[in-house]
């Protein structure tokens, strides 16, 4: 558990390196020599203060909360003398940013203190890479449609993985006119030839954030310095305007009960998530374990129930990729991908 902000900023902006973001890095820990000189204003201050628990990437995510609320000034043209380094060309190490950055601090706390209301979604378009693989082995074990549940879908980007190409080793797996392509380094087999077909789809998640109203928001919380990412989240939203995908504001456990007790003959029922369940509270967890074995007894070759997590389990690197299924309840380990989709180690057997 982080408990001191000085340590929470360090471990992410540690975190922030490691996926390729030095400039969120710098962000990150110019806030913090702000913090250590006593130089946050005031009601800042108090408010960060006011946190209890865990403020670190697994808790409240505090560091990001601010990483994002300063992107989001930049995206309004608000940052004032930060502007030149957000505007720097990318992978360009960042000067020192603690003068600027405390400038900014002074005229803008209040809309900072603001953004902290709301814990970051990432909506990374990448963790789809997985699904789509996913969709093309379930395809061909079971040949039979797909219906989407996901928990946690923030805005609904991962939820429409089927609109998204993925490229390995010349070849591309997903829709034939994709939104975006993705090209994960990509270890083991490739997935199998067989296009999924997703007949209803609808995801949950307790702030469900709104591609059109909440563009600015969601494109904060990518990293400035990856204009890659933030140019497919663009994409991303831009099909979500034109084609929503629904998501429920409710609780996982509560949206997923209801959910499952809807039958859906002929086709295989998908239930997955990517990176939201070490957030659910452990209540909600077990609530949903549950509901997943009720269902599962009920499956049958007709009509299948398949639950995907790609989650941290403790190991390293990257997450964990594991699938269960039923009838039956066999789980299996398809592998493991790093949290942002860069590389996916695919382990699954064949179908």
């Amino acid at each position: 558990m982080v408990q001191t902000l000085p340590e929470a900023l360090e471990r992410q902006a540690l975190a922030c390196t490691d996926l390729g973001s030095p400039f969120t890095a710098a962000v990150l820990r110019a806030f913090a020599h702000l913090w250590q000189a006593g130089q946050v204003p005031p009601a800042l201050a108090a408010r960060l203060q006011a946190f209890s628990g865990d403020i670190g990437p697994s808790g409240h995510s505090l560091p990001l909360r601010l990483a994002g609320a300063l992107h989001a000034l930049h995206l309004r043209g608000r940052v004032g003398p930060l502007t030149p380094a957000y505007n720097a060309p990318q992978g360009r190490a960042p000067a020192d940013l603690t003068a600027p950055m405390a400038a900014v601090l002074q005229t803008e706390a209040a809309f900072v203190d603001h953004y902290l209301d709301s814990p970051p979604q990432t909506n990374e378009m990448r963790r789809s890479g997985p699904l789509i693989a996913l969709g093309q082995w379930l395809t061909a074990r079971f040949g039979l449609p797909l219906v989407l549940s996901e928990l946690g879908a923030s805005a609904g980007l991962n939820l429409i993985w089927d609109r998204y190409a993925l490229d390995l080793r010349g070849e591309s797996f997903g829709a034939a006119d994709p939104v975006a392509r993705l090209a994960p380094d990509w270890q083991g087999a490739l997935p199998p030839v067989a296009q999924p077909r997703v007949v209803a789809r609808a995801g949950a998640d307790l702030n469900p954030l709104d591609p059109v109203a909440d563009r600015l928001r969601l494109l904060s919380y990518i990293w400035a310095d990856q204009a890659d990412r933030l140019a497919r989240t663009r994409a991303g939203l831009d099909a979500l305007s034109a084609d929503p995908a629904p998501v429920a504001l409710a609780d996982a456990a509560d949206w997923l009960e209801a959910r499952l007790a809807v039958l859906y003959p002929g086709a295989l029922h998908l239930v997955c998530h990517t990176v939201a369940w070490q957030y659910f509270p452990p209540a909600v967890q077990a609530r949903c374990a549950a509901a997943l074995d009720r269902a599962g007894a009920a499956a049958s070759a007709t009509a299948p129930l398949a639950h995907f997590g790609m989650e941290a389990d403790g190991a390293a690197p990257g997450a964990a990729l594991r699938l269960t299924l039923w009838p039956g309840g066999e789980t299996l380990d398809l592998g493991r991908a790093d949290f942002h989709g860069r590389w996916v180690d695919w382990r699954a057997p064949a179908p």
